[in-house]
């Protein structure tokens, strides 16, 4: 079997003009950043299940372009292998198309910072531009803006969440800084969800800031819960999330759990309020909290600086996991994570049956 022929831009652009079919096999969005002028966008699994969608004629010349040229290839094997006898391989794809200053056309009715920002999610099949949509029309609650809120909310606003909802009491202190990297050291002594509020729009103006700067208790739970997507538990002891779990079984939102002590982390999610009786929530781990002794904080115990931006990574990979619909959430699932042997492992979590806040006789 001959080899692909490979042409320039400019030669695709010539032949376009001849009346061959320039078809742009990238995915729906990055379709959404921007077409070759005239260019049929069909995405490449699409192409090749189904050529005869473009034309039945397999002696019709088709030019097929990607982001670099590799897809393109690849597409352009397979529909030599179904019979297509003039398949051409666009050489450098939609980058050397927009490096020659050929014609493009805007792909979706979004502006250009939108598109630019977001152009390696536009790029992603599983995100593309309906789950960037989405992400923008989400709404996220931090609970805690110091060790766990910071990469958190860094990620989730840098991701494009449309509103963050940030509530913390506590002001900024010196001995924040060497893990709370939302702060400087010019912010000191400055309420912690102002100073959030300040890094967060520096790095992603789109995004909707809503702060509150008040202690999470039984009283304030339900109005920060309201049309909130996902909570995302940042809090540092024990009473602040047992009363986030009981307001998320109450709304029905998912709780998605991180905590540090000195050299390890936990990270859950605990969707019970969505799946009664399918999936934990957080008192089918811990009933009743623990002795004060036994849970020192990290003012009491120390921890190492890097060690929440790990967990609250994986907190914003969770959160904008379930947004989406993506993969397998850790609902049922803890994971542990040893930075001294840099191991991570996991305990399977079932909803138990006597739970207190979530089992038959919780109500």
């Amino acid at each position: 079997m001959a080899d692909i022929e490979q042409i320039t831009p400019a030669e695709a652009r010539r032949r376009q003009a001849q009346g061959s079919r320039l078809l742009d096999v990238r995915e729906p969005g990055e379709h959404a950043l921007g077409l070759p002028e005239g260019a049929l966008p069909l995405p490449r699994a699409a192409l090749e299940a189904n050529p005869s969608r473009v034309t039945p004629d397999k002696q019709a010349e088709l030019l097929l372009i990607c982001a670099g040229g590799r897809r393109s290839q690849l597409a352009a094997e397979s529909l030599r292998t179904q019979g297509y006898a003039r398949v051409r391989n666009v050489l450098g794809g939609y980058e050397a198309w927009c490096a020659a200053g050929l014609p493009t056309v805007k792909g979706a009715d979004e502006d250009a910072d939108f598109l630019e920002r977001y152009s390696r999610h536009l790029r992603l099949p599983q995100v593309g531009l309906e789950g960037q949509r989405q992400l923008a029309a989400a709404k996220v609650l931090v609970v805690g803006a110091g060790g766990l809120g910071s990469p958190a909310a860094y990620y989730l606003a840098a991701a494009g969440i449309g509103t963050l909802v940030l509530a913390d009491d506590d002001v900024v202190d010196r001995s924040n800084l060497q893990r709370q990297i939302l702060h400087t050291e010019a912010r000191i002594g400055v309420p912690k969800v102002a100073s959030a509020a300040e890094a967060l729009s520096a790095l992603n103006p789109r995004v909707r800031m809503e702060t509150h700067r008040l202690r999470v208790t039984a009283e304030s739970v339900d109005a920060l819960l309201a049309g909130v997507d996902v909570v995302v538990d940042g809090a540092d002891n024990f009473p602040v999330r047992y009363v986030l779990n009981a307001a998320c079984l109450r709304h029905g939102k998912p709780l998605v759990y991180g905590a540090v002590h000195r050299f390890e982390g936990q990270v859950s999610v605990f969707d019970a309020g969505r799946r009664r009786g399918e999936a934990p929530c957080y008192r089918c781990l811990f009933p009743e909290p623990p002795a004060a002794e036994d849970a020192p904080n990290c003012a009491e115990a120390g921890v190492l600086g890097v060690l929440p931006g790990v967990v609250g990574l994986l907190q914003a990979t969770e959160t904008i996991k379930l947004l989406l619909g993506l993969g397998e959430p850790l609902s049922g699932r803890l994971l542990h994570f040893d930075a001294l042997a840099m191991r991570f492992r996991e305990t399977r979590l079932r909803p138990d049956p006597a739970c207190p806040g979530c089992g038959p006789a919780a109500g």
